[in-house]
């Protein structure tokens, strides 16, 4: 198989035929309503930080949010409503593909509704399911400009009614004080969904989720806390009632709401990150392949042709694993929790590859990547953003390393998973079980993907690096004090993301057919980073004489072809003016 520039998003081919009829609509319904604005308005609307009502009028139109984020229970009988991750993947993507403001909007209404979906609370759950059909969006209030995300401390009080009282006889459980910040749609949600502690209780018995409505009288919203499309709330509650109609969660199991959240909310970022830098890409091959400088188009100097195959590569590295971490989490159960390490590596490795592509391509627009008649300045502005948010990239990593020790050593026999492009609705996202446990979660061997593709030459010799990481820790693993140091094990961390990374690429490229010349190259960079992060050990402060001796050891140049390179080059080169926006 042929690669060519169907491995990317373009709007103007665009035909998931995969999907049923009215998914497929949908999309299609979507793009138009971007490409019908066009280039400039999109982006004046990003310099003049317009709200964007006009795209949440558009979802409420063609019930868009309705249709992707009500789960089949409560569907009413609508065939076409489900929580489907394949086809949430692909909206993203889209989202991505024209603005984070639009991405950011679908995002924080999917991380609002996941406490209430989670919850038994029907009441709440007929009234989100009600409210997603007129049109509204979801908050997830979580974050406090003191504390942060942290789960484990927060100052929005709930103080209970006194027995007897007019609130008690009014059916007020409680009324809740204090503040959230940096929260999404925390301006116009019917539903956000608030993390609070009772006033009366001690620790995790005392956490509460409620949902309150922005629109309320005891809701006040103080300020956007940055400059953009995005409206990221600070609001305050001040006496705010809350009703047993409100409550979503109490006590211990609060905390799994939270975690079991973000495990579904922080997997968008991937797809929203790779439809950002697909559309800066069009734009920097298309200009730069026709840009003369010194009497040469610029796509002549070897610098520039490298920085595009290896964006190129990158980029498709992402939709790869992005694409392939769907088909896992579709497949999860309590008996299969392997979405667990995915979810996060989606969250900090495709979005951190998103920003390395991005500045290959910015070093060759230079100048151009700044001008505010390209979607690429307003992408590169904003792609940082992604492995920031739901967790730095430093806490997902942390988080990546508790499935180490079983996915290197321990494997355990599963049912193949096959490509999940199908209809069907992820029920198992609202029931994922306390959060606990992540270190005993064990994985498919993990060796077979890459020893099926020993053929292609930086595959084999990845390999060794990866079986090589297998040896540091038989050998030379940190100790103990090393283990305490979260620096040093952030290194570690890199290192096994890399080999995580080039597993779900393996399993997608050959479930797909991929060109083994792209992938090839792919592990050129897998390599390159490897040693990177090898080399990153040498200097920490606390490395042993053993550790280093390793790392040397580990270090391997790329197999470099120049043929191959040419061939990859030649179908970066297809993509000038394959799509171009209106203006």
């Amino acid at each position: 198989m042929t690669s060519s520039p169907s491995l990317l998003f373009n709007p103007a081919t665009y035909d998931p035929q995969h999907f049923d009829a009215e998914t497929r609509r949908l999309l299609r319904a979507t793009i138009e309503f971007f490409e019908s604005k066009g280039k400039a308005q999109l982006l004046a609307e990003d310099r003049d930080a317009v709200w964007t009502q006009e795209f949440l009028d558009f979802v409420a139109k063609e019930k868009l949010f309705a249709t992707f984020l009500t789960p089949a229970a409560y569907a009413d009988g609508d065939p076409n409503k489900r929580w489907d991750a394949a086809r949430n993947a692909a909206l993203s993507e889209i989202f991505g593909f024209y603005g984070l403001a639009y991405w950011y909007a679908e995002q924080v209404t999917i991380l609002g509704l996941g406490p209430i979906w989670q919850s038994d609370n029907e009441i709440a759950k007929r009234k989100a399911a009600a409210d997603l059909d007129d049109g509204q969006v979801m908050a997830f209030a979580l974050s406090e400009r003191d504390h942060g995300a942290d789960i484990y401390n927060t100052d929005l009080i709930l103080t209970p009614s006194e027995p007897g009282s007019a609130d008690a006889e009014a059916g007020i459980l409680f009324r809740a004080n204090g503040e959230k910040y940096y929260i999404g749609n925390g301006n116009v949600a019917s539903m956000v969904s608030v993390f609070s502690r009772r006033g009366d209780v001690e620790g995790p018995e005392g956490y509460i989720w409620f949902a309150a409505d922005s629109r309320h009288d005891n809701y006040h919203l103080v300020e956007s806390v940055i400059h953009g499309q995005m409206y990221v709330s600070h609001f305050r509650l001040e006496n705010y009632p809350v009703t047993a109609a409100d409550v979503l969660h109490e006590g211990p199991e609060g905390f799994s709401a939270a975690l079991n959240t973000v495990n579904v909310g922080k997997f968008n970022l991937c797809h929203g990150s790779i439809g950002m830098v697909e559309h800066s890409f069009f734009e920097a091959i298309t200009h730069a392949n026709n840009r003369i400088l010194y009497g040469n188009p610029v796509t002549d100097f070897g610098h520039v042709r490298g920085n595009f195959v290896d964006a190129y590569a990158r980029l498709i590295a992402m939709k790869l694993f992005s694409d392939r971490a769907v088909d896992y989490f579709r497949s999860a159960s309590l008996e299969d929790r392997r979405y667990l390490l995915f979810n996060p590596m989606t969250k900090s490795k495709v979005t951190s590859e998103g920003e390395v592509a991005m500045t290959l391509l910015l070093d060759v627009l230079a100048a151009k990547g700044f001008e505010k008649a390209t979607y690429f300045a307003q992408a590169s502005r904003y792609i940082n953003h992604l492995p920031r948010l739901e967790g730095t990239v430093h806490v997902n990593v942390g988080q990546i390393l508790k499935f180490m020790p079983n996915y290197l050593f321990n494997p355990k026999e599963y049912p193949a998973v096959g490509t999940r492009l199908e209809a069907g609705d992820e029920a198992f996202f609202w029931a994922q079980g306390p959060a606990r446990g992540a270190g005993k979660v064990q994985f498919a061997d993990w060796t077979p993907a890459y020893e099926q593709a020993a053929d292609v030459p930086n595959v084999a010799r990845f390999y060794e690096q990866a079986k090589a990481l297998q040896t540091l820790l038989l050998t030379a693993a940190p100790d103990a004090d090393q283990q305490k140091d979260l620096d040093f094990m952030l290194t570690i961390g890199h290192l096994f993301s890399t080999v995580v990374y080039g597993q779900l690429i393996l399993e997608q490229a050959e479930l797909t057919g991929l060109d083994r010349d792209v992938l090839d190259q792919m592990f050129d960079f897998q390599i390159r980073d490897f040693n990177t992060q090898a080399s990153a050990l040498l200097g920490k402060p606390s490395v042993t004489e053993a550790q280093r001796d390793w790392a040397i050891g580990a270090l391997r140049s790329p197999v470099a072809d120049k043929e191959r390179f040419d061939r990859v080059w030649d179908q970066v080169q297809a993509y000038d003016g394959a799509y171009a926006m209106r203006p």
